[in-house]
């Protein structure tokens, strides 16, 4: 529903007839008329326009529709799923959303978690996406990029995942921008039987051993542009370096 003009939505929902407006040089069969007898799902229902959600609506309440352009009325019988990551109960409350096409729409409600709600499902999802990328039914990911992924934060969810694994075919690694490459945190990650000021140092010290060489690598290891980047003392830089057991300086 986002991804179609409001001009268009219409005509490939409920179709239209020859002649019906500019353009239409044949008559065209709407996903509703197609999905008779089967299921239709709405996608982002919520980017729906104000003006489009009563026909929506009608078609929904009496099960029949009239093509755009069209003066026969249809009967139909389908199934209606949709989907959005809107909260359409605050959109009904800002005036985005009709409240009668909500509650008509909102017979049997389904709330997916996000990924990182619900872990156990990574790993057939990096398989089956990994298959796909490859075009290839008989390989396997490999485990670490299985681990690594495992082990990221994915704000992304599903979309994010597949952009992952794409970016590790072609350039190898699984480093997202849109998240800094910043791995999921998590309890198993933490160690409790020290106390936590050791806790944060000893993370502190995991953190620069990640951030400082790839610092100098994307400097080409030399020091003075690299920490004036970062706005970071230079001195303060090199023994950074020294402490992570490199004591060469550029």
């Amino acid at each position: 529903c986002g991804a179609i003009p409001d001009s268009l939505i219409e005509s490939e929902l409920f179709g239209h007839e020859k002649g019906a407006f500019t353009g239409a040089e044949e008559q065209r069969i709407g996903a509703f008329e197609r999905a008779h007898g089967g299921t239709v799902f709405l996608d982002e229902i919520g980017e729906l326009s104000v003006d489009m959600q009563p026909k929506l609506l009608r078609v929904l309440e009496n099960r029949e529709l009239r093509r755009v352009g069209g003066s026969e009325t249809l009967s139909l019988d389908i199934r209606v799923v949709a989907a959005t990551n809107r909260d359409l109960r605050a959109e009904v409350n800002a005036g985005r959303f009709r409240s009668d096409l909500f509650y008509r729409l909102n017979v049997m409600r389904l709330e997916l978690p996000p990924l990182r709600e619900r872990r156990e499902d990574i790993p057939a999802l990096v398989e089956a996406f990994y298959r796909e990328l490859c075009g290839d039914d008989s390989v396997s990911p490999p485990a670490e990029l299985l681990a690594k992924l495992m082990r990221h934060g994915l704000p992304g969810n599903v979309r994010q995942l597949r952009s992952m694994i794409e970016r590790h075919l072609v350039l190898g690694d699984v480093q997202d921008e849109s998240s800094g490459g910043a791995p999921a945190s998590r309890a198993d990650d933490l160690d409790f039987t020290i106390s936590y000021r050791d806790a944060k140092d000893k993370a502190l010290r995991a953190w620069e051993a990640r951030y400082v060489p790839e610092l100098l690598s994307r400097y080409d290891g030399n020091m003075s542009r690299a920490a004036r980047a970062v706005s970071m003392d230079r001195n303060h830089l090199r023994k950074l370096k020294k402490a992570l057991g490199d004591p060469d300086e550029s």
